[in-house]
């Protein structure tokens, strides 16, 4: 999509949600003095068996996703990112397997600064060449999870829900209009957060505290511009 019409579809769209026992022995009595005892009768006691009533079986339960830490090396300092695999388990795997660990983000760039909102990056080279990505993933939108300041997120077509593929983008601010909503018994998909800064965040200040160029389509292309070296997995 041209970067400028999603801008501003985005925008819209974040200006437009805003507003809207045991057996007990008993004892024998002893014969009286001078008395003879009873030949004592052989007893049958029948042994209590136990017999297991309706074991339930405990099914194990899975085991809790670890959320993975990676580091974002840039030309500009360290990001260190913790993915939320257990809340976003399939926006993870995507970013995981389909484009970090097959060195997809190596030598991209931070791409586009929207002051005060976002800073994108996870898709184009520095001659602003697009690479090409993989199949579109379903949104997870709805995992409770708020577009609070420090927190990273798929870029997708504001018009299509299910359309983010490589592309993400590092919430500035608490953007919470780009959060899920309900309206009317109506779901309103948002921009699915999948991890948060843990250090580095400073790093991402002074990129977004960079000036802007406009560069044929993109309009606000940090400069000196600012890549992805390589992307580490901690755990």
């Amino acid at each position: 999509m041209h970067l400028v019409r999603w801008t501003q579809l985005i925008l819209a769209a974040a200006i437009t949600s805003a507003c809207i026992g045991c057996g007990k022995k008993s004892a024998e009595a002893p014969a009286a003095s001078g008395e003879t005892a009873a030949p004592a009768q052989s007893q049958v006691t029948a042994s209590a068996v136990v017999t297991p009533t309706s074991a339930t079986r405990v099914t194990p339960s899975r085991p809790k996703p670890v959320d993975p830490m990676v580091v974002l090396h840039t030309s500009l300092g360290d990001i260190t990112i913790q993915l939320f695999a257990e809340k976003a388990p399939r926006t993870v795997e995507n970013f995981l397997s389909n484009y970090a660990q097959r060195g997809f983000y190596d030598q991209t760039i931070f791409h586009h600064h929207e002051p005060g909102l976002m800073l994108i990056a996870g898709g184009y080279t520095a001659d602003l060449e697009r690479k090409p990505a993989r199949s579109p993933i379903y949104n997870e939108s709805r995992n409770g999870i708020s577009n609070r300041r420090g927190t990273i997120a798929m870029i997708r077509d504001p018009e299509a829900p299910h359309s983010a593929t490589s592309e993400f983008f590092f919430n500035l601010a608490d953007n919470e209009s780009f959060d899920f909503k309900k309206a009317d018994d109506e779901d309103l998909p948002g921009y699915c957060v999948f991890g948060e800064v843990k250090q580095g965040m400073d790093v991402v200040d002074r990129i977004a505290q960079l000036s802007t160029v406009a560069k044929g389509d993109f309009t606000k292309v940090p400069s000196p511009e600012v890549s992805i070296v390589s992307v580490q997995r901690l755990q």
